[in-house]
């Protein structure tokens, strides 16, 4: 509603929300409201009507008026609508207007319509579409900008993965650190890593803290960044996210769920998916050149889906097998997220035990089912008390390690697909569980 609304005012208002269309009843309305000083909402229904008439000269005349700019004629708009005899002005009535006041028509300032057009760009759309060159440059200038984090964590916050710690050491944080041996034996700055596993082993976890252990900018990326249903922009976000990286070096760019984005090519049924992929793959070039100190990390839960080409040394040329955490991690995990919920009495060694190949996900869901149970204990008795060991006891019935079908998986392959030795590691220790 305007700020002075008369029951003539809403009358037409009313009129007009049921015949939007009708041009000379907004404009009538419009004149109403800035008799009544209204001129927000006036410049909203002129506006509107210039949508539908841009050459209306009475549309014209009243944006002028709410406006404060000088009409494009002389004397009031006529709207084709009766006027109220005795609401008329006598003109021997009306102070004739000085020169000053009333300057000559080639000198009266015109209205700048594209500026008020953006003006009222949040009341109405503009009339016409913009020019192609304009138009791409406002795209261009609404690009997400992919986020570029600095980690805190660091590796001591990382629970167990000894050998994975050591393989890191070795193709990126010794490098990093000794810069002067770097030089001497010729090591670059840049390389892939690709981590494999079962689902919920810590993978993104353990890249973050590469990031912070470096001192480096993190980038994450999964395929959801990527794939655009336009032809082109899929691969152009792939490499603006690697522009990026290289724009903020030392970088580690983690890509999450590799095999989604870089799969078995010959297995692809669509050719947009395998342009992508080659896309991929010439990023994963650019390490070698201009690439120097992005430092790039990769994550899968099937590495045998991964395309071959993206292993081949060079590109993600090594690979390090992220395992379910072992004691001392599963109890770090435990106490992780035990730490803020109220626990008595709770073996943490009968825990450990009872959670072998459980990974870390499967350990944060194994004490939310406990703190369920000690929840609906307290409600039901009505007494609230501690999260303890018998709540523990009662949701290890219910929660099973999750990583059985991923080992049952990699024992196939492990035992007819270790192509060149590439699932060594994960032979010696599913021979090492007596898996194989």
């Amino acid at each position: 509603m305007g700020m002075s609304d008369s029951p003539l005012i809403a009358s037409i208002r009313a009129a007009v929300q049921d015949r939007p269309d009708d041009v000379p009843l907004r404009l009538h309305l419009a004149e109403l409201l800035l008799d009544a000083g209204d001129e927000t909402d006036a410049i909203a229904h002129v506006a509107q009507a210039l949508q539908r008439e841009p050459e209306s000269p009475v549309a014209r005349a009243l944006m002028s008026r709410a406006i404060g700019a000088p009409a494009d004629h002389a004397g009031p708009p006529e709207l084709g609508l009766p006027v109220d005899p005795d609401l008329a002005i006598d003109p021997d009535f009306v102070e004739p207007l000085s020169a000053e006041a009333n300057p000559a028509p080639s000198e009266a300032p015109t209205v700048d319509w594209r500026a008020l057009e953006e003006e009222l760009s949040d009341v109405v759309p503009p009339r016409f579409a913009r020019a192609d060159a304009e138009a791409d440059q406002i795209l261009g200038e609404a690009d997400r900008a992919f986020d570029v984090e600095t980690c805190t964590i660091r590796l001591a916050d990382v629970g167990g993965m000894a050998d994975v710690k050591r393989r890191l050491e070795l193709a990126f944080l010794g490098p990093l650190r000794n810069p002067q041996l770097r030089a001497m034996y010729g090591k670059s700055l840049r390389g892939g890593l690709l981590l494999y596993g079962p689902p919920g082993c810590g993978k993104t976890f353990l890249a973050r803290a590469v990031a912070g252990e470096m001192g480096a900018r993190f980038i994450s990326l999964s395929i959801v960044d990527v794939l655009n249903m336009w032809i082109g922009n899929s691969e152009k976000n792939l490499h603006e996210i690697f522009g990026t990286a290289r724009r903020n070096a030392p970088c580690v760019l983690f890509l999450d769920e590799i095999d989604a984005l870089g799969h078995k090519r010959s297995q692809l049924q669509s050719s947009a998916m395998r342009t992508l992929g080659n896309q991929l793959l010439a990023e994963l070039d650019g390490m070698e050149g201009d690439n120097e100190g992005v430092f790039l990390l990769a994550a899968t839960n099937a590495p045998w889906d991964v395309d071959a080409a993206l292993r081949r040394p060079g590109r993600l040329d090594r690979m390090a097998l992220v395992l379910p955490p072992d004691q001392p991690a599963r109890a770090a995990i435990l106490e992780y997220h035990l730490r803020a919920r109220p626990i008595a009495n709770i073996d943490l060694t009968r825990l450990v035990d009872a959670t072998e190949n459980f990974s870390g996900a499967d350990l944060a869901h194994l004490c939310e089912t406990a703190a369920e149970h000690a929840m609906h204990d307290s409600i039901s008795s009505g007494t609230v008390r501690m999260i303890e060991q018998r709540d523990f006891d009662l949701a290890l019935r219910e929660v099973r390690p999750s990583t059985g079908p991923w080992f049952a998986t990699a024992r196939n392959v492990a035992l007819f697909a270790n192509e060149g030795g590439s699932y060594d590691e994960l032979a010696a220790y599913l021979k090492k569980r007596k898996l194989i």
